[in-house]
């Protein structure tokens, strides 16, 4: 994979869970956070940060699709998180990068876990310390033992 189309992917998952995490925060509708973002936010500029060009069909697929199986996704995360932990009680930003990745392990069997496991990691870097990085990478390896 060449590295913009690589850059492309990543800036996808991360525009997800910033829209995800809109989405949970907000309740806005599907089709207006899509427009949203394709209008107003990917690739664009916002306040001197350039943000980057991203892979919409990915973005789209993502945001999308956790919509659609987000009750499906969540008894999986449940599954996988220590005993007594639900979804309810991790951080919003947390719940919407485990969300977006149990997805793509769960519906994207085109792309391989190890990216998916590395990407989200990468993502959760960009919000938290490694010991949250730590949690996705094992949270998101347990996900995909069950789902693949």
């Amino acid at each position: 994979m060449s590295t913009s189309r690589s850059q492309a992917r990543a800036a996808a998952r991360l525009a997800a869970v910033q829209a995800l995490y809109q989405q949970h925060m907000e309740k806005t509708r599907l089709a207006k956070l899509l427009d949203e973002f394709h209008q107003h936010r990917l690739g664009r500029e916002i306040e001197d940060d350039q943000y980057a060009d991203a892979d919409t069909d990915l973005f789209d697929d993502i945001v999308a699709g956790v919509d659609a199986r987000r009750d499906e996704i969540d008894a999986k995360l449940t599954e996988k998180l220590a005993d007594g932990w639900t979804v309810a009680r991790l951080d919003k930003t947390m719940l919407q990068i485990l969300r977006a990745g149990a997805y793509e392990l769960m519906a994207r069997a085109d792309i391989t876990v190890a990216t998916v496991i590395s990407e989200y990691v990468d993502v959760a870097k960009a919000f938290f310390d490694d010991r949250e990085a730590k949690f996705v990478n094992g949270v998101l390896d347990a996900v995909a033992k069950a789902v693949r």
